[in-house]
């Protein structure tokens, strides 16, 4: 269907985002590109030729661009690139370069001076925060957490005083444990997102209080399936001065005197003068 009319593409490096499940998660600009570039560039060149066929694009170029052998697939690219040849990216599902392959690829083609063009589409992650209903303004992506408890539980300790939604992909085999450290690490009270499966037959997106999480996910197998993107309500902020408000008390001391400084601290950070002044007055104690 859309080898007809096709417009010459130039040539560039097209990042393409694919589907994350549904195959009908996918622009009409990326179907425009993808049966318009002369080679395309993919993770897993059956599951691409899959999607592909489902859209009507036949007879392509394919080169398989994975974790294993990304640098010497970038050049390969980069050669056909400078030859003047259009190639579009995709990863095994969703944008490419976010936790996934890709960022060595533009690297390398931005080195060698070829234009990277991203077309925009589904990411797991986004779709997964549309829909989780945590209203902070911020996130914080971090992906993949480790594979190991312990490496695991010192990456969470580290984000544990953000104030931020946390979010995480984890694998459905190790869904349970990694809730479990979760819980051990930031207690019971946050909320937690679970969402299962995103675009596909049985998603599924449950809320409840990390303390609840481990109970939900063993009371039915069924929910430890596919894979996961988990969304964790970011530390409320503590009663008492911020590390902010702290710190520029801290370097006011260094050349003003404490009452000076604790007003001007107060007018810079809005915090309560007294409590300021009862702060300073305590490091000043502590240090004679």
């Amino acid at each position: 269907m859309h080898n007809e009319h096709l417009q010459k593409i130039e040539p560039a490096l097209y990042v393409v985002a694919t589907p994350i499940g549904n195959l009908r998660d996918i622009t009409l600009r990326a179907l425009d590109v993808l049966a318009g570039v002369d080679v395309v560039a993919a993770e897993d060149t059956r599951n691409t030729s899959h999607l592909l066929k489902h859209h009507g694009i036949y007879a392509k170029q394919l080169i398989a661009v994975h974790q294993h052998n990304e640098r010497g697939a970038a050049d390969k690219l980069v050669s056909l690139l400078l030859a003047g040849q259009s190639v579009a990216f995709v990863s095994d599902a969703g944008t490419p370069a976010v936790s996934d392959p890709g960022a060595l690829l533009v690297q390398a083609v931005q080195a060698a001076g070829v234009r990277v063009i991203p077309i925009p589409g589904a990411s797991a992650a986004v779709a997964a925060l549309s829909s989780s209903g945590l209203a902070t303004p911020h996130f914080h992506f971090y992906g993949f957490l480790p594979n190991k408890s312990a490496a695991r539980r010192t990456v969470m300790q580290g984000l544990s005083g953000h104030p931020y939604t946390l979010v995480f992909y984890e694998a459905p085999h190790r869904i349970v444990e990694c809730i479990t450290d979760l819980h051990a690490v930031l207690g019971g009270e946050r909320t937690i997102v679970l969402a299962r499966e995103v675009t596909k037959l049985f998603e599924t997106i449950h809320t409840c209080k990390l303390c609840e999480a481990e109970a939900w996910l063993q009371s039915d197998s069924n929910q430890q399936r596919g894979e996961f993107v988990v969304l964790v309500s970011g530390a409320q902020p503590e009663e008492g001065l911020s590390t902010e408000t702290l710190n520029t008390l801290n370097l006011l001391l260094e050349d003003l005197p404490l009452k000076q400084a604790a007003q001007l601290a107060a007018k810079i950070t809005g915090a309560n003068r007294s409590e300021l002044y009862q702060h300073a007055l305590a490091l000043k104690t502590a240090k004679e």
